[in-house]
């Protein structure tokens, strides 16, 4: 399978959603958010703020929110408005969130560091952090390694990837949001380091491994289905287009932020169909 470059001289891509008809991403390092078409080269900065962004989804009633992860808050931008705070994370991890996902019910998932990455802190477990409808926040779990790209399945099970653990791990959401039946979803073969996921219509996920730099297609238990090796570039993130038949994915030279001000990062694609 080809890749070609879509878009570069980008930082440090993340966040891939596919949505409307557009791919959304944030430049996690310049703190620009972005929607894009593949097929016209089309690029559109949507807003741009003095944060690190990560995580992007859209709640129910079409309002984007994402995750500024240094100052562990979610903002928002509703339908013709402008960027304003949506939830305040601070008071339940003192470290930088990450990535986030919108649940069925309308509750946003977002996952936290649990450690200082950047300043070389020792390792420690991350949480999953809930905030419900009405704006109120809490711990859903605390004990994962290095929560990561987050993805719900066709039957609504949440899969987290967790990078220094090498594995994805699922969840059952219960009704009042609540994260139940604990297990692991798949175990990655060794040297994995998931960031990135998204699904396809067969319920496989697609896994961006960053630091070992390939894209994996597992299934449930964790057989390896198809892998896309990048070489000396690092897999970020990934997502499918409408149709499903092109992967779009997310590369970058380093997730160092004084390393990426080179702006080596890329959208890249790989047609899976002719």
């Amino acid at each position: 399978m080809r890749r070609e470059v879509v878009f570069d001289g980008l930082r440090f891509p993340e966040g891939c959603r596919w949505h409307d008809g557009r791919l959304w991403f944030s430049d996690m390092h310049t703190g620009t958010l972005y929607s894009a078409d593949p097929e016209t080269a089309d690029l559109r900065i949507e807003f741009s703020v003095d944060a690190r962004l990560s995580g992007i989804d859209w709640l129910p009633d079409g309002t984007l929110v994402v995750s500024s992860m240094l100052d562990r808050t979610v903002l928002r931008r509703r339908p013709g408005g402008d960027v304003e705070l949506h939830a305040d994370l601070s008071s339940v991890t003192p470290f930088p969130t990450n990535d986030l996902v919108v649940d069925r019910s309308g509750r946003i998932i977002v996952g936290g560091f649990g450690y200082d990455l950047y300043g070389g802190g020792e390792q420690a477990p991350g949480p999953l952090i809930g905030i419900d409808p009405d704006g109120s926040v809490h711990v859903l779990a605390d004990d994962l390694v290095f929560p990561n790209g987050m993805v719900l399945l066709g039957d609504g099970t949440l899969v987290v990837a967790e990078t220094w653990g090498a594995r994805l791990r699922a969840y059952d959401i219960g009704p009042s949001g609540a994260l139940e039946n604990d297990r692991i979803w798949a175990t990655l073969p060794e040297g994995s380091t998931p960031d990135g996921i998204c699904r396809d219509a067969t319920d496989a996920v697609w896994v961006s491994s960053i630091v070992d730099g390939r894209f994996l297609r597992v299934r449930e238990g964790g057989e390896v289905l198809d892998t896309v090796e990048l070489g000396d570039r690092l897999a970020v993130d990934c997502i499918l287009d409408g149709d499903g038949r092109n992967l779009l994915l997310s590369t970058a030279n380093s997730f160092q932020p004084d390393e990426t001000e080179v702006r080596e990062g890329r959208i890249e694609r790989l047609r899976l169909t002719a």
